[in-house]
């Protein structure tokens, strides 16, 4: 079994309300990427935790998805993923507790049918939906633009 590690790391200065914090990757594709309480529980523009499981939840979902695409022999034109994380408040603290993937295909000869059967099919291989899937609540829709070739 081969294994690739990719890592990322965040720093955090001063308490939870005030204090702000870097999140950067190994590849410093986000490098020293701010944020803070207020950029992940009010609406102060800035990053957080959520939209970075959302952006690597969808970009893993769509990879997985073209895979199982290819698999069936279909090349899709376009495909788009939109995640949407919940983190919810409640008696006994915060949880991130659902996600909602919409899929978008642009796809030659195969109906909605079917493309939504192929969605179903992604969600049980993707790495990313097993992950979160075992805590999770993963909810999926579809659109889906159809092609005649």
């Amino acid at each position: 079994m081969s294994e690739i590690n990719r890592k990322a790391g965040a720093i955090w200065t001063g308490d939870l309300n005030t204090g702000q914090g870097l999140i950067s990757t190994e590849s410093r594709t986000i490098y020293q990427l701010p944020y803070a309480y207020k950029t992940r529980f009010e609406e102060q523009p800035g990053s957080n935790p959520e939209e970075l499981l959302a952006a690597a939840h969808a970009a893993c979902f769509t990879m997985a998805l073209t895979s199982t695409l290819k698999k069936k022999g279909i090349t899709p034109v376009q495909l788009e993923t939109t995640a949407t994380c919940t983190l919810t408040s409640g008696d006994s603290g915060r949880a991130i507790d659902k996600m909602h993937l919409h899929i978008r295909g642009e796809l030659l000869d195969i109906d909605k049918a079917g493309f939504e059967k192929l969605v179903l099919e992604t969600n049980q291989v993707c790495p990313v939906s097993k992950l979160l899937g075992s805590g999770l609540e993963i909810t999926l829709s579809t659109a889906l633009i159809e092609k005649v070739s």
